[in-house]
């Protein structure tokens, strides 16, 4: 049988760091795929995980499953992190959470859910968007269309663009917003902008769906909420995806949650027994080691202060990596206007860089960029950044 089939396409985004494996230059870097590096180009383990692991592994006495939504502790644990602990959601019980196989187990989740559950089988999502954001969602029956998002000649947020799209969403319908850090332009709505979209989500009826895959990337771990917020103020129900590979370094242990919001308990508990259904026919029920990393440094005030410490580093490492890029640039006398980059946030910037530019970085400087010029500033360190910008003036 398997004989008629045939290769499938490379991804994007994982395929270019195939590529790059595979190319035996020394001085290659790899700017594509969203994953963060210290000053020496690896990517630690932070201190708070370690801790946690180790008490883990003295305290845990059992390797039994786990229920279909993963532990309580953990739920409750993403609920506060996300609203806060007096936040009339978590207090009044309106969210239910599960623990998901990643941001992208949590997202597709969502997807079933939308596709078996909802009246509507449509889906919007920002223009540009995740890669594999369409992927996931069409692999679940929706059909996904866009809205605007990006200026490409302002490097900014087209947000009479997107507010003239979303006007158009029609009741029932889902839109995909990233929560912060929006990948992969790095622009977010300001806190005002924010609110204009949760009213224009309560007057036009779209449940909004929550991309929260940076949390404390941008400004910081409650700041970079606030248009989570907003929405809760003015819309009794959403979803959210969370994912903790970034702030908490757990990459290969693949730790996600998708947390539901309804306008009271037993709605939430109702809805929720239908995502648990879900869950059962996909992967039954969640592993536990991440999720027990995350739970224990949220619950323990010196963990938790030591993280959030932790996760301030590789924000401002982050932000320092573009300001040096922007100089290094206009050091080199490059006419172009890359100030852009010092404005926006999280690991990833539209550069600009168009495909021919982009093949050239990759052919002749073993530079490797997504096609589309998203490059992760999170890949930059003082000890490439001179061969990454002669590369890219020596393109330009």
């Amino acid at each position: 049988m398997f004989e008629t089939l045939k290769t499938a396409p490379a991804d994007p985004i994982l395929g270019l760091t195939e590529a790059f494996k595979k190319d035996p230059r020394a001085e290659k870097i790899n700017l594509g795929v969203g994953i963060y590096k210290d000053e020496g180009g690896t990517t630690p383990i932070l201190s708070c995980v370690k801790k946690a692991e180790s008490r883990l592994l003295q305290e845990e006495s059992t390797k039994s499953y786990l229920g279909i939504e993963g532990t309580e502790e953990y739920g409750r644990s993403v609920q506060r992190l996300l609203f806060g602990n007096d936040h009339p959601i978590v207090t009044g019980s309106r969210a239910q959470s599960a623990h998901a196989p990643g941001g992208t187990g949590a997202l597709r989740i969502a997807a079933e859910f939308i596709a078996r559950q909802l009246s509507s089988r449509r889906i919007w999502v920002s223009d540009p968007t995740w890669a594999n954001h369409a992927n996931v969602f069409q692999a679940a029956g929706l059909e996904v269309v866009s809205y605007r998002y990006y200026d490409a000649d302002a490097k900014d947020l087209d947000f009479a663009g997107m507010m003239t799209a979303l006007k158009q969403v029609s009741p029932g319908d889902t839109v995909l917003l990233h929560g912060c850090c929006h990948n992969p332009t790095g622009i977010d709505p300001t806190p005002e902008q924010w609110e204009i979209l949760a009213k224009c989500a309560a007057e036009g009826g779209w449940l909004p769906l929550f991309d929260f895959a940076y949390q404390g990337f941008a400004t910081g771990i409650d700041e970079d909420a606030a248009g989570l917020k907003s929405f809760a103020e003015h819309n009794p129900e959403m979803l959210i995806a969370s994912s903790f590979s970034k702030n908490f370094g757990l990459y290969n242990e693949r730790v996600g949650c998708l947390t539901l919001v309804a306008d009271d308990s037993a709605r939430a508990m109702a809805a929720f027994s239908q995502i648990k259904s879900i869950i059962r026919t996909v992967y039954s029920n969640p592993p536990y080691h991440g999720a027990g990393i995350v739970t224990i440094i949220l619950n323990d005030s010196a963990l938790r202060t030591e993280w959030e410490g932790e996760v301030a580093q590789m924000r401002e490492r982050i932000r320092d990596m573009r300001e040096l890029f922007v100089a290094s640039l206009k050091a080199r006398g490059v006419t172009r206007d890359f100030s852009f980059i010092g404005r926006q946030h999280g690991m990833f910037s539209f550069s600009g860089l168009n495909p021919e530019q982009v093949a050239a970085l990759k052919r002749d400087h073993a530079v490797y960029i997504v096609g589309s010029g998203r490059i992760s500033v999170a890949g930059m360190t003082r000890s490439n950044m001179d061969a990454l910008c002669d590369a890219i003036a020596k393109v330009l």
